[in-house]
């Protein structure tokens, strides 16, 4: 890329001539070349470069809204097997950064252990995910038993192996390169990898923690751009010099409304609100409960000034819409934050998008940004408000002990019974 370029680069990217020029020591990843489909080039050739671009993200956000929709009628478990494939292309675009930038390529084995160590971390997180949520299918099948029993012993040995291959593939003159890298594919990890596992165990929550964070997430980030784009004028943050203030309130409101209805929709529907757990007779994977109080309609008082401008006292809602306000506020406050880091990361190295993948949108990677931020905090907010003792996994973890173990706790639960005066009543329950 000669001078020129950079600069125009530089411009198009809202970065001053300082920024633009390359940090010591951090070369510039060479810029992907445009890959907007043919068929789309022909058909918006006539258009400014501003209008081209809306006309370009507008038509594969549709596409991919029409994707997501898809893989939420193929079911949970196909949507456990896209989080994968998304965390495989998300871990493969920012270690590319990483061969690019400190020329890491003639490295020994170091792609080779990028890649263990992160199919490591996958073995680690979904044995763990498996064992939690399938666990009479553990059980029942002797291999899982096994593998199940020595699951974390197996994790490390592994990941000790990895280790052990890092150390012997040091190289004399090499090893700060060498262990920068180390800790480029650990941190990657750590935020991909960590973050992916999360998504999982909300969607094993029921479909609606995955699909209505998700939605959020999505709805903003259109919300933000078409607000900014039409009546864009107050810059927000100089990370990311074309978003705007009135592009992030106006998000803000939009995703919030956007929001409390899909939870309206969705709370009706066992499909949507059902954990998923495999069920034993049937030797399948099931969506199907009693949906809990959170998933029932209730009456909630409004205040004074709403009952004098509509005229009703009460309204009839879904108490997890109540919930989904603070989901769809965190995606529209904080949510954008990942997509702030993520673009300083890329500028720091002097990138548009971490690839190509998606014409006018850039990476997996650039659309999943806020994702995992979010993914985070859903996991937090459900242990923390809404998770409590699950009465069935406790069966079936006494199930799994010896028969000494279950008459130990059986008599130890018995006393506590008897001195809260609860045993002579459940005594009667079951003569």
């Amino acid at each position: 890329m000669d001078g020129s370029d950079s600069e125009l680069k530089a411009e198009k990217d809202g970065m001053s001539d300082t920024e633009s020029k390359p940090d010591t020591g951090v070369p510039e990843v060479p810029v992907p070349a445009d890959d907007t489909p043919e068929v789309l080039n022909k058909a918006l050739s006539g258009l400014s470069s501003r209008w081209k671009n809306w006309w370009v993200r507008g038509i594969l956000t549709l596409a991919m809204i029409s994707f997501f929709f898809l893989i939420i009628y193929l079911g949970p478990i196909v949507l456990m097997m896209i989080v994968l494939i998304v965390q495989i292309k998300c871990f493969q675009e920012i270690i590319t950064i990483g061969y690019s930038v400190y020329h890491s390529y003639h490295l020994p084995w170091f792609r080779t252990l990028s890649w263990y160590f992160l199919l490591c971390v996958n073995y680690f997180f979904y044995g763990e995910t498996v064992t939690d949520y399938f666990f009479t299918l553990v059980q029942r099948e002797e291999p899982l038993r096994i593998l199940s029993k020595y699951h974390r012993f197996i994790s490390f040995a592994l990941y000790l192996t990895g280790f052990c291959m890092f150390v012997l593939s040091l190289v004399k003159k090499h090893y700060r390169l060498q262990f920068y890298m180390f800790g480029w594919t650990h941190v990657t990890l750590l935020i991909v990898v960590t973050q992916s596992h999360l998504i999982i165990h909300n969607l094993f929550e029921g479909m609606i923690w995955f699909i209505v964070p998700i939605s959020s997430v999505i709805c903003n980030d259109i919300m933000a751009y078409m607000f900014g784009f039409f009546f864009g004028r107050t810059p927000l943050i100089k990370l990311s010099p074309k978003k705007t203030w009135e592009g992030f309130i106006g998000g803000l409101f939009a995703t919030i409304v956007f929001c409390a209805l899909l939870a309206y929709v969705m709370a009706g529907y066992r499909y949507f609100v059902c954990p998923v757990e495999f069920n034993n007779d049937l030797n399948s994977f099931q969506v199907d409960c009693e949906p809990s109080e959170l998933f029932q309609l209730q009456d909630y008082a409004l205040p004074s000034v709403l009952q004098s401008l509509t005229g009703w006292s009460t309204v009839k809602l879904y108490p997890f819409q109540i919930h989904s306000i603070a989901l769809s506020s965190f995606a529209s406050i904080v949510g954008p934050f990942g997509g702030f880091f993520a673009s300083g990361f890329k500028r720091a190295f002097k990138i548009k998008d971490f690839a190509n993948t998606i014409p006018g949108h850039g990476g997996i990677m650039d659309r999943f940004d806020c994702q995992y931020l979010m993914a985070t905090f859903v996991n937090v907010y459900i242990a923390s408000f809404i998770r409590g003792p699950n009465p069935t996994k406790v069966i079936q973890q006494l199930m799994a002990l010896r028969t000494d173990q279950q008459l130990h706790i059986f008599n130890a639960l018995k006393v506590h019974l008897i001195e809260k005066g609860l045993l002579p009543a459940l005594e009667e329950i079951i003569a």
